[in-house]
């Protein structure tokens, strides 16, 4: 009986996912959810009351995953670069709809009151930028980077990470590696022409 009832719950986070994805959180309904993981919809309000329980369900759990990807990457041994390549390379070699899932944190965040909102903020940043800044902070100790505020640093650093799964950046880059070499060569030594 638990075995099945854990299947039917990956089944129902994983169909929540796509959809959620492909739409907005108002436009995908318990229906949709129901058809597409293959359940009828008692069982889907068995293991989830609402559409915003099933969302938030989906969320924590994917950034629960993710923190422990990046915790075990940013407090690998090596230099703050070589830490930071490993967790943008943790990042990338996400399957692509894991990768995606890290947007809605922000395109939907607004759709919640608080204290849900704070929780789900709090999860994305320990996740993180949280784990980033533990790097940062290591790197500023050590003179590899500039005495800086680590917090912002780490944010930048999110940033740019975020904008290699662009549609566009997948294009420009043929290859993982390639994309963790420019995020961490951009972030070291900026924009700016060393020639």
């Amino acid at each position: 009986m638990y075995a099945k009832s854990t299947a039917t719950i990956a089944s129902i986070l994983s169909a929540a996912q796509t959809l959620f994805l492909d739409k907005n959180y108002a436009d995908v309904t318990m229906t949709e959810i129901a058809d597409a993981a293959g359940v009828t919809k008692g069982a889907l309000y068995h293991h989830f009351p609402s559409k915003e329980s099933l969302y938030l369900e989906m969320m924590h759990a994917d950034l629960k995953e993710k923190q422990a990807i990046f915790k075990s990457a940013a407090e690998s041994a090596g230099s703050c670069r070589e830490r930071m390549k490993r967790v943008v390379e943790s990042f990338l070699q996400l399957p692509p709809q894991k990768r995606e899932l890290i947007k809605l944190v922000r395109r939907d965040i607004n759709i919640f009151r608080n204290p849900t909102r704070e929780r789900l903020v709090r999860a994305y940043q320990s996740a993180l930028p949280e784990q980033v800044e533990k790097i940062v902070r290591d790197g500023i100790r050590d003179g590899e980077l500039a005495d800086a505020d680590p917090r912002l640093l780490a944010w930048m650093h999110v940033a740019l990470v975020e904008v290699m799964i662009t549609d566009y950046a997948q294009k420009i880059f043929s290859d993982r590696a390639a994309m963790a070499d420019y995020v961490v060569d951009l972030f070291f030594s900026g924009a700016g022409n060393t020639q």
